[in-house]
Parts: C-alpha cells; structure tokens; sequence
C-alpha cells in the first residue's frame, strides 16, 4: 500500500506541473526505462503472447494482474531475472477520459510517444514509438474503481479513442502491458558477502599502513 502511495503521488505531481520532459531509455534486453517516472516497460506490449501463455492476450482483470505479479522476465543483456512487474499504475479520482497524464499510462501515451486524443498512438511521428512492438488496444491498469469495486481502470491506446482512461467491468477481456520499479541499468547493492569482504580487505589495508 505504501508503494502504490509513493508511485500515485509521483503522477500526481507529475499531472500538476506539466513540466517534466521524459526520456525514453532503450536498455537491450527489451525494457524500455522512463526516466522521469523511474519504471521500466517491457519493449513487447503483448508479451503474454510472444511468452506463451496465451493465445491471443487479452484477459479479464484478475488474472491480467495475476499474470503480471507472477511474470519472471530474463534480461539477456545483464544476464538477470526480473520478477517484480505489475500492471501500469492510474490515479484513482483526478481525471478520466482524455488527456490524463496522472497515469503511467497515459504518462507514456501523451508525454513519451507524443500521442494525440482521439488518435491511435501508432500515429505517432515520435521515434521512440519504434522502441516498442505489439501495441494492443486496451490495457488493463493495476487499479480497481474506489467506487465501485466490480470496475478497473483501463487505458485505450490505438482505436479511434485512442488516449482515452475510463472505466470496464473487471470480467472484461482487454491486454496487459508489464512495467516494473526502477532502471536495471541501475547499479545492484552489492551482496552482504561482499560488503564483509570489502570491509576486511579495507581493514587489513589499513593495519598494513600503520606497521608500515
């Protein structure tokens, strides 16, 4: 709960300044960094597909986040597996409809790939559309309706209401798109092993200068 807290006041703030400039990130391996957000996408929109566990992609609210929360991505350039992915994030009562950037969604829609209300994004001229693949419709967001439980917040992407965040009943089928914390080029905490070795090593350096 704390986590979603400090991700939904980071695209609030976000919404209110209008300010930020986002870069998109290619880091091989097909993830896709936002550097202002701070989170990483998955390059493949319909990875559930391309992975093999489904057929076409598209699945009801549970088990979209069920699918996301138990995805294991291996990252062939670093030579890791992610597994702490979710679906993308939405602020729960500031805005629906068009031009909502209070989301990761509609953040990337709008501010990362220069997408248009009403529009598909694959109408887009920005370039770093080309860094993702398998664009879908609608997305499912990780957030139920305060309101009324039996809805989720969903995103359209490339329909002619393109840019649109709404509402769906939760046992509609749309798309899941993973996104994950943070930036894996980000250098990893070094393991307690480590640090106790380092530390050894700087006070056997430091015995040795004082004998000296």
């Amino acid at each position: 709960m704390f986590k979603n807290s400090l991700t939904l006041a980071l695209l609030s703030s976000l919404a209110i300044s209008g300010a930020a400039q986002a870069t998109l990130i290619d880091r091989g391996g097909g993830l896709i960094y936002d550097d202002v957000l701070n989170v990483t996408w998955l390059s493949d929109a319909n990875y559930a597909v391309t992975s093999g566990y489904d057929a076409d992609g598209r699945m009801n609210w549970a088990d979209a986040n069920a699918w996301a929360a138990g995805l294991s991505y291996y990252d062939s350039v670093r030579n890791v597996t992610y597994d702490d992915w979710r679906l993308p994030a939405t602020s729960d009562d500031t805005c629906g409809h068009y031009n909502c950037t209070n989301s990761e969604m509609g953040h990337l829609f709008y501010v990362d790939l220069g997408g248009t209300a009403g529009q598909s994004i694959l109408t887009s001229s920005d370039p770093d559309l080309a860094k993702f693949i398998n664009i879908q419709s609608w997305y499912w967001s990780g957030l139920e309706y305060a309101a009324d439980p039996s809805y989720a917040w969903y995103f359209d992407m490339t329909t002619t209401e393109g840019g649109n965040q709404w509402l769906e009943l939760k046992q509609t089928t749309f798309w899941a798109w993973a996104v994950r914390p943070g930036d894996v080029a980000a250098a990893p905490m070094p393991e307690p092993a480590t640090l106790l070795l380092l530390g050894l090593g700087m006070a056997g350096l430091g015995l040795a200068r004082r004998r000296g």
